[in-house]
């Protein structure tokens, strides 16, 4: 993991291009689509202009006709500004124009926390210093804010799928309860689609939308401008409102677990998956509430549960074997690389509910036999000071799941990094005790229903 000394650099933009503007947004039907599209420039040299596609989808959209252009002018509001992060982050300007309309006191409090702490991995790893009262200034020559909005609750939700385990197991306990859901998918892929069909949806009963990056930043990122991490899964919240209120599920099912509140970085608050954590969900479940509208309901079904939990669950689901995908280094090309923190996290968690020939069937070879991860293994396993940034599961969950490994193995076939990892004592860092309490441990910060819960307890059982 190798960071960038750019503080200098982020000073000399931050005087360079002193404010960036959020100039427009506009929402039109063509056809059968709904195209989005932002405006954003900065000072006035740099101009963005990132694009969505939504193709209607007969049967599960309501009528172009029926949709209030208010309600729809306050969605669309929203997702610029998290769109924002994107195309800010390339110079940090030091002043924000935001043109379309006002925000309160309080709505400049929490998007200002979305930024800060959803870039807290951008900072770090440019070796950025910065404090959540000043890193920006929030400027609204418009007095016209947004106005919340009244939705009909209605049978059945909205799954948002990203093709991993996680969400596999969210549409895996949903069929077993008869529930009228329907999967939601940003940018859809082989994967996601082979994944979504294991669970008995089709291509037409999936909401996807199109999102493209602006090439103008992709220039900039180029040539030597400001780039790292932004909140994705924030990003994701924003769309699944809108995904909700076209087709009239105002319950959206996320699959974030618990294991996603451990920051990345010891001592800090900087969590990579910081969208991903119960406090951005209690904070996006408010704002909502307060200036959206009271009538959806946003909330991550397995947060009560633990990374080590999800895979004991998800080895119960063999439909979803060999179509999940959960490497951000193969997305493009739909495959393990089998290289990164993420595709070994992934094999660690497993490995102790599914046969070792079975799992290497799954990611092409048996990730626990290559000294070439060790130092990953490290990371992982919280013997190297910082965790790698992605969405993994806790140090303990992984030194819980290694000890657990071996015995899936006779003496004389345990794989390299297992015995590595048994020579460095780790396995005295999680007793057998200590799994069955994590095997067992329903965590009481979250925000799933009795009905949910109920679901939850019986798939455990």
């Amino acid at each position: 993991m190798r960071r960038l000394d750019n503080f200098s650099k982020f000073y000399d933009l931050r005087k360079e291009f002193p404010i960036f503007t959020y100039d427009s947004y506009h929402y039109e039907f063509t056809g059968n689509t709904i195209e989005l599209s932002f405006s954003y420039s900065l000072a006035e040299k740099y101009f963005f202009k990132p694009h969505v596609s939504i193709p209607y989808k007969p049967g599960l959209f309501h009528p172009f006709d029926s949709l209030a252009s208010a309600s729809l002018n306050n969605l669309v509001f929203q997702i610029g500004m998290i769109e924002l992060a994107s195309y800010w982050k390339a110079a940090c300007a030091p002043k924000v124009i935001i043109k379309p309309h006002k925000l309160s006191a309080s709505q400049v409090k929490f998007w200002k926390k979305i930024y800060f702490h959803g870039l807290g991995e951008f900072f770090f790893m440019n070796s950025i210093r910065v404090n959540e009262d000043d890193f920006m200034e929030m400027i609204f020559p418009d007095e016209n804010p947004v106005v919340s909005f009244p939705v009909k609750p209605a049978d059945g939700c909205l799954v948002p799928v990203g093709g991993g385990k996680d969400s596999a197991v969210t549409m895996g306990l949903l069929n077993k309860t008869g529930e009228n859901w329907l999967p939601f998918v940003i940018n859809p892929r082989k994967t996601t689609r082979e994944v979504i069909h294991s669970a008995g949806k089709s291509e037409a009963q999936t909401i996807e939308f199109y999102r493209e990056i602006h090439p103008q930043l992709l220039k900039l990122n180029k040539e030597g401008f400001l780039n790292g991490h932004t909140p994705f899964s924030a990003l994701l919240a924003f769309y699944s409102l809108l995904a909700a209120y076209l087709t009239g599920h105002t319950e959206i099912v996320l699959s974030n677990e618990s294991s996603a509140n451990e920051v990345t970085v010891p001592g800090t608050t900087i969590n990579h998956q910081y969208s991903k954590s119960i406090e951005f969900e209690r904070d996006f479940r408010e704002y909502t509430r307060v200036y959206i509208s009271e009538g959806f309901n946003y909330f991550s079904m397995l947060r009560p549960l633990s990374e080590l939990r999800i895979a004991r669950l998800f080895s119960g689901m063999p439909e979803f074997f060999h179509y999940f995908k959960s490497c951000n280094v193969g997305s493009k090309t739909d495959s393990w690389c089998g290289l990164c923190p993420k595709c070994l996290f992934t094999y660690i968690i497993l490995s102790p509910f599914i046969k070792p020939e079975t799992l290497a069937g799954i990611f092409g070879h048996n990730l626990l036999d290559d000294p070439a991860l060790e130092k990953t293994l490290e990371e992982l396993s919280g013997i190297a000071d910082i965790k790698p940034f992605e969405c993994i599961g806790t140090v303990g969950e992984v030194n819980a799941a290694l000890n657990e490994a071996v015995k899936m193995y006779k003496k004389d076939e345990i794989p390299y990094l297992l015995k590595v990892f048994q020579q460095q004592g780790r396995t005295m860092s999680s007793s057998p005790e200590d799994i069955q309490q994590m095997l067992h441990h329903i965590e009481s910060d979250h925000f799933v229903s009795d009905e949910y819960l109920n679901l939850l307890e019986k798939a455990l059982r």
